[in-house]
């Protein structure tokens, strides 16, 4: 019969062996789980959804609305092709923050796998830990090196992002009086137009008007109240038939969920535009926006709040808009930011 000290022993290395597997799922998860934030319930459903033309598969420039990036499509019906620039086929960011790898990205990564390797085969992640403390303090280390890189990435992109179509406006216009300045509401464009140039000769310029941001920060209001409402008959002649076959999705698994989304009193309180151009007989522009709203699920037969809340709460997103010779602008994309 084993001793105490044999059984104390043995149960000691089973336990460790759990941490040890714990530790590890925790570690990969954690960065997932900085990255990732709740979907919302509002009209897209936190997803990325939808279509920019030959620009699908192209990050939309930052602005000071959403100085970060955008996440790529979850449902789109475009496909990679001739005249498109793929994800695949785009050239990665290097230097020492950039997104193929870089000094810092590859930094990290090297902490992170020497800390694992390390933790498995009897080390922590920086030498010296044990017990279920050395765990705890192994998680929180990974959370503050994750913290710095992102925090450092961020200000990077922030630092050399290509400056917004209002910036390109002002060059060329010459002196006047605030010509492309956000106006101190933060609505869009400051009531005056900006240029979108595109990428290659099959894009055309295109000047946004002031009617156009109008247009905008109207349909941001129009396309939540039609979704709140589950009116798929107004949301066709608010967005593209493909952005309204995601709507229609959505609205379906509310209804087998017995319960309706309901977003109210939805306020621009920021945009500006990323990038705007024509191609063949259809503009695009793509702007960022930041805006408040009230975001709740409700039980269809009690009215009993489910999800989301009572209180007003913030959201930014990137949302592309199309536009067709003889029809206004239409809801094209959305895009949530990272």
């Amino acid at each position: 019969m084993p001793g105490i000290w044999e059984t104390n022993m043995t149960f000691s290395q089973r336990s460790r062996s759990l941490f040890k597997t714990l530790a590890v799922v925790l570690a990969l998860a954690l960065p997932t789980a900085l990255t990732i934030s709740s979907a919302d319930a509002r009209a897209g459903g936190g997803f990325s959804s939808g279509s920019r033309g030959s620009r699908t598969y192209s990050a939309p420039p930052s602005t000071m609305t959403a100085p970060g990036s955008t996440s790529q499509f979850n449902r789109t019906y475009a496909q990679p092709g001739a005249g498109m620039n793929s994800a695949a086929s785009a050239p990665a960011r290097g230097g020492l923050f950039g997104r193929g790898g870089g000094f810092l990205g590859g930094l990290a990564a090297g902490f992170l796998g020497a800390g694992l390797l390390g933790m498995l085969f009897g080390g922590g992640l920086f030498g010296g830990l044990g017990g279920l403390s050395s765990i705890l303090g192994l998680i929180i280390q990974i959370a503050l090196v994750v913290l710095v890189v992102r925090l450092a990435m961020s200000w990077w992109q922030r630092r050399h992002a290509p400056r917004s179509a209002y910036a390109n406006a002002e060059a060329g216009a010459g002196p006047g009086p605030q010509a492309n300045q956000r106006n101190a509401l933060g609505g869009l464009g400051g009531g005056l137009g900006g240029f979108g140039f595109g990428g290659n000769a099959n894009n055309a310029p295109l000047e946004i008007k002031p009617d156009d941001y109008e247009a905008f920060e109207r349909l941001l209001g129009d396309v939540q109240t039609a979704w709140s409402n589950e009116d798929v008959a107004k949301l066709h002649t608010l967005a593209t038939p493909e952005m309204v076959s995601y709507f229609e999705q959505d609205l379906a698994q509310n209804r087998a969920r017995n319960v309706v989304n309901k977003v109210t009193d939805v306020k621009l309180l920021q945009g500006d535009l990323a990038e705007a151009w024509r191609e063949g007989e259809t503009d695009y522009a793509t702007v960022a926006l930041r805006f408040a709203l009230t975001d709740k699920t409700v039980d269809r037969k009690t009215g009993a709040v489910v999800a989301g809340s009572e209180q007003p709460g913030e959201a930014t997103e990137v949302w592309t808009f199309a536009r067709r010779p003889g029809s206004g602008w239409e809801l094209s994309a959305i895009q949530q930011t990272n």
